[in-house]
């Protein structure tokens, strides 16, 4: 390989010596690069909905029935595609009498997260998810932590707890919670990026182990059921070392050792919190401390998901609080900022900035009310469409309008390791829309799915967050607004929400609260806790119990 600066003298030779030609090719890109992002014409209406079942079909048509996830090595988690399938599942439970809900997309969730839950792209010891997996079978990963998809799967282990009852969801959401509260979370309140995958100069050292080293640490009663628990009986799987994943159950395990399950699991969590603190002193893999926008955004819309799915009401103090780092400390002059380090915003945001931190927010308000919060998220809605819009086509550049002048602004609508910053916008316009009666949003939501011309024909599974979005265009999400007492409201809220119901916002703002934009302002409590439930632009008549409430859900 050449050295950098020789490739420079090379370059500042050929442009000298070839200006003209140079020129003339630039000008030849800038014009494809102009080409990219302008829709072609799609072969069916995009409101058709016909993408919904395209990308179910397709899905499908990836799954590993063995393994869960999708296609082959290296797999990487794709929560934004599971998102998209739990929600199909729902949309097929509420289908009309006489069909039948789509049970294979459920089992593709179900598989996908257990299998990932077992593998070692989990941390077995300490908890929360690696990057990807080098292997089909979810057993060596990329050692990198990433905070972006850890957030998104916090949110989607937390739902599938509601779905299916099942406690290793419920324990997986946890784990990745304490995880991130532990060690991703800065003395200010927001979160770091990444943690990286090397210590030492040596890919995944950190977390993988020696039957020496944790028979050192274990008493035998705790060795003999964690070692068959997590492969340590079987050979070594990385580099002569064991990294650790789920390979016998409980039952065997007890079984085996002629204890309860209840038991083993007792001693394995033993086990795994001395492990814990033995990992803690050796030397830690660097951290990327910067602290992004669009990042925190994430894992404080999975912290306010999993609140309520779990209830859990401590994650919600913890995303109020990085969501108002945010707003005191990288809004600076009326313009977000992308990142923060060393006391400093720096770089004007971008349009996954603003979108996130826009649904991020709704989905908080419906956690815990705050009408300062409501505030933010109608001017980060504004700033969307006054900064971002693509008023010629529809849709969102991914740079503001006063950003740097660049060869080409781009507007991206494909899903890629984070979903679509375009998707991400349309849905939560959409939602803030109809919660607030504002037809501006509404229209930009429409606008924005209109926008991606033939692509969600030709590759529905690549945008699931725009047909996420399309999908709650077509059927609004229910909204109910609670008005009252705040511990009575709570206790509806709780009732409501308790299944998992991904279109339905439920809002309790109490009667205590102020500044509410009138859409809201005019649903009054009436000296008792009373329910609005709106489909649409159509709403109810205020609803004074829990029973009126269900009776209404109902129809």
């Amino acid at each position: 390989m050449p050295a950098f600066t020789d490739l420079l003298h090379k370059a500042s030779e050929h442009f000298h010596a070839n200006g003209d030609a140079v020129s003339e090719y630039g000008q030849i890109l800038i014009n494809a690069l102009a080409q990219v992002d302008t829709p072609q014409p799609a072969a069916e209406d995009p409101l058709s909905g016909r993408s919904l079942t395209a990308a179910r079909e397709t899905l499908g048509q990836m799954f590993d029935g063995e393994n869960g996830g999708f296609n082959s090595a290296p797999k990487f988690p794709n929560p934004t595609n599971l998102d998209r399938l739990m929600r199909h599942w729902r949309n097929s439970t509420q289908a009309s009498q006489g069909s039948e809900s789509d049970q294979q997309a459920m089992f593709i969730c179900a598989l996908t997260l257990i299998r990932m839950a077992e593998g070692g792209i989990f941390d077995q010891v300490g908890g929360g998810f690696y990057r990807y997996s080098v292997d089909a079978e979810w057993t060596i990963p990329h050692f990198e932590k990433m905070l972006y998809d850890n957030a998104e799967l916090l949110a989607l282990y937390a739902c599938f707890w509601q779905i299916s009852g099942d406690d290793t969801y419920r324990r997986i959401a946890l784990d990745t919670a304490e995880w991130a509260l532990r060690e991703m979370r800065a003395p200010n309140g927001a979160f770091y990026s990444a943690l990286d995958a090397d210590s030492d100069g040596t890919e995944g050292q950190f977390y993988v182990w020696t039957p020496d080293e944790i028979r050192m640490i274990l008493t035998d009663d705790e060795y003999s059921t964690f070692a068959p628990r997590y492969g340590l009986d079987k050979p070594a799987n990385f580099e002569g070392s064991w990294h650790l994943r789920i390979s016998a159950t409980l039952e065997s395990i007890a079984t085996r050792v002629g204890q309860t399950p209840a038991a083993v699991q007792r001693l394995i969590d033993a086990a795994r919190n001395k492990l814990l603190t033995a990992r803690e002193a050796r030397a830690r893999p660097d951290c990327d401390d910067k602290i992004l926008a669009s990042w925190n955004a994430l894992m404080i819309r999975g912290c306010a998901i999993a609140a309520r799915a779990l209830q859990e009401e401590q994650l919600a103090v913890v995303a109020a609080e990085a969501l108002d780092f945010i707003r005191h400390h990288m809004v600076i002059d009326g313009h977000l900022h992308a990142t923060y380090r060393d006391g400093q915003a720096k770089f004007n945001a971008y349009l996954d900035d603003y979108a996130f931190l826009l649904n991020a927010t709704i989905e908080l308000l419906q956690s815990r009310w705050d009408s300062e919060h409501l505030e933010f998220a109608i001017w980060l809605a504004d700033q969307l469409l006054a900064e971002f819009t693509d008023t010629e086509h529809g849709g969102f550049f991914f740079t503001a309008s006063g950003h740097e002048q660049l060869i080409h602004r781009s507007k991206t609508m494909a899903d890629e390791a984070v979903p679509s910053g375009n998707g991400i916008a349309a849905l939560a316009l959409n939602r803030l829309g109809h919660l607030l009666g504002e037809t501006k949003y509404l229209e930009a939501a429409l606008a924005t799915v209109s926008a991606t011309g033939s692509a969600l024909d030709e590759f529905p599974h690549a945008h699931a967050s725009l047909i996420t979005a399309l999908d709650e265009i077509l059927e609004p999400a229910e909204i109910i607004v609670l008005r009252g007492d705040q511990e009575e409201i709570s206790r509806w809220a709780l009732a409501i929400g308790a299944i998992y119901t991904p279109k339905r916002l439920i809002f309790t703002i109490p009667d205590t609260a102020t500044n509410l934009p009138a859409a809201l302002s005019v649903r009054v409590p009436a000296g008792q806790p009373v329910a609005y439930i709106c489909r649409g632009t159509t709403c109810s008549q205020p609803l004074t119990s829990l029973e009126a409430i269900a009776a209404e859900l109902s129809k």
